[in-house]
């Protein structure tokens, strides 16, 4: 995600009796690209630091007996 950088100083203003047009645009870009805006989308809204890049847990193995 270090490569992929969302320009601030482009948008648009719309009405909201205008069509929504945003499937079909999503719908025409690779998988890849909309993972990445996925992506940017939850780095924005969540915020990003290397303390939060792996869950923590703990992982036990439970051995089943049989009779």
């Amino acid at each position: 995600m270090d490569d992929f950088r969302i320009n601030k100083t482009v948008f648009s203003i719309g009405s909201r009796h205008d069509p929504d047009d945003s499937l079909e645009y999503w719908l025409s870009k690779p998988p890849v690209e909309r993972l990445r805006a996925l992506e940017a989308l939850r780095q924005a809204f969540y915020g990003y630091t290397t303390d939060t890049g792996r869950l923590k847990g703990v992982l036990e193995i439970a051995r089943r007996t049989w009779r």
